[in-house]
């Protein structure tokens, strides 16, 4: 009551009620930040599912209300989001741009189907799950998620009609692999904004997502496809592959060793890194070519000569698929930089600080937090990109207050951006007219797999939290 009807100034305050006040003011403020945050996210929702606002657009007027709403004035909103989106796509531009013209070349020349074939041929009929869910995670990792579900699920479906199987029950574990692949492993757009919304090392990332990637994929694809026996629904036929003819295919071993340069450069930077403890030359070597972009480079260099120069194809010819390529990609560019300028925003009012700190306070464990906060923004947009990001700038100041591994909160959060696909995601709607299935079991399959994905992800990011 005291503090109520006080009416000088908070220094003259009585012994003790001083710091009640400030400690009234920091919660109220607190609980301020928290409703602006809260009421953003809704607009961000609401726009973009409900008024059909592209989300590029949706994050430009949500961040600017959020700034005014916060008391900045619009000069000061518009630079934090030009410095945001400068940020974030300055580094990570490249990498995305070569990454898309790698994953087209990989899957015009027949790259990605060798790989499959090989791997069948390997494994057999009896063992065909294994073998679609090795190709997932192998063509995974250069292809884009769009790309490589439209590229994976004919063939899905050319197999479950010749062996006379059921596409759900082989084809949900390859798809689960994609979805990894997708969520927590560099190229692919929202891991790698994430790395560097986190300061974390793409390396080490790269090396840590391997790790978990290997029980989730197993937990999320096999092991669940037990359940999925029962779902013998026939797809269209329409969907069915057309293959390239098998002598214009390139070899199995430049098919893999194409897909997984990246991979195996940027390793080998890591590995040598955590390993050699003393500058020299060989350090050096290993540090040039296992930068990201380098590494993109030296791999997409070598694709348009091994995938397109090397089988006859003119300059020309091995060109235009990669200018189509970063159209494919294009909007997906703007939805990272509306990111990026959301979470400076933010940044910026002290809105992510503040939280940060409550988080903290409250002793959340900011791995749990991070997967927590990706997951309802999930839910309730249905774009895992876009969730990993907004959950990025509201997260990001808890690495620095809790001293979490960044690399490994890129994980958690990638996790969280996974939960739940349902009616507000595209690839739901994919999913379902691919494999013609009801409602109720494109909710027990596709949208089960992908929680289970979500959920073993940040089990298994804790487990490796404690030895990391």
């Amino acid at each position: 009551m005291a503090l109520l009807i006080w009416s000088g100034s908070a220094d003259s305050l009585p012994f003790g009620i001083t710091d009640l006040f400030y400690l009234s003011l920091v919660f109220i403020s607190s609980i301020m930040s928290f409703i602006i945050l809260l009421l953003g996210i809704v607009l961000l929702v609401l726009l973009i599912t409900w008024a059909k606002l592209n989300p590029f657009l949706a994050f430009i007027l949500v961040s600017i209300l959020i700034g005014l709403a916060y008391g900045k004035n619009i000069v000061t909103i518009t630079s934090a989001i030009q410095k945001g989106m400068g940020d974030l796509l300055g580094s990570i531009l490249i990498i995305l741009g070569l990454g898309a013209m790698l994953g087209k070349i990989i899957a015009d020349s027949g790259a990605a189907q060798k790989i499959a074939g090989g791997l069948m041929d390997v494994f057999g009929r009896k063992y065909i799950m294994w073998a679609l869910l090795l190709t997932g995670f192998v063509v995974g990792i250069p292809l884009f998620y769009g790309t490589g579900f439209v590229l994976v699920v004919p063939l899905i479906i050319t197999l479950s009609y010749r062996y006379n199987i059921s596409a759900v029950y082989i084809g949900l574990p390859m798809l689960a692999a994609l979805s990894v692949t997708h969520g927590f492993l560099p190229p692919h757009p929202s891991p790698t904004a994430l790395v560097k919304q986190f300061n974390a090392d793409i390396g080490l990332t790269l090396l840590y997502g391997m790790i978990v990637a290997i029980p989730v994929i197993l937990i999320a694809g096999p092991l669940f496809s037990l359940t999925l026996k029962k779902y013998t629904s026939k797809p269209l036929e329409t969907f069915k592959g057309r293959d390239i003819p098998a002598a214009e295919l390139p070899s199995m071993f430049n098919s893999l060793f194409t897909a997984l340069l990246p991979v195996i450069l940027i390793a080998f930077h890591t590995i040598v890194t955590l390993t050699v403890h003393t500058e020299n030359s060989f350090t050096a070597f290993a540090q040039a070519i296992g930068d990201p972009i380098v590494a993109m480079t030296i791999t997409l260099l070598y694709a348009c000569y091994s995938l397109g120069l090397n089988k006859g194809k003119n300059i020309r010819e091995v060109m235009q698929p990669m200018a189509e390529a970063v159209k494919d990609i294009s909007m997906i560019i703007f939805i990272l930089a509306g990111a990026g300028g959301l979470k400076q925003v933010l940044m910026e009012c002290g809105i992510s600080t503040q939280i940060a700190d409550v988080l903290h306070t409250m002793n959340v464990h900011p791995l749990i937090a991070a997967w927590s906060i990706a997951a309802i923004i999930r839910v309730a947009l249905g774009s895992s990109t876009v969730a990993g990001l907004t959950a990025a700038g509201i997260v990001a100041p808890m690495i620095v207050s809790s001293g979490a591994n960044p690399n490994l909160m890129v994980l958690a959060t990638g996790a969280g951006s996974l939960l739940f696909s349902h009616v507000n995601d595209t690839g739901f709607w994919m999913f379902k007219e691919y494999f013609n299935l009801s409602l109720n079991d494109t909710f027990k399959t596709w949208s089960l797999m992908e929680t289970v994905v979500s959920v073993t992800g940040l089990v298994a990011v804790l487990i490796l939290s404690n030895f990391v």
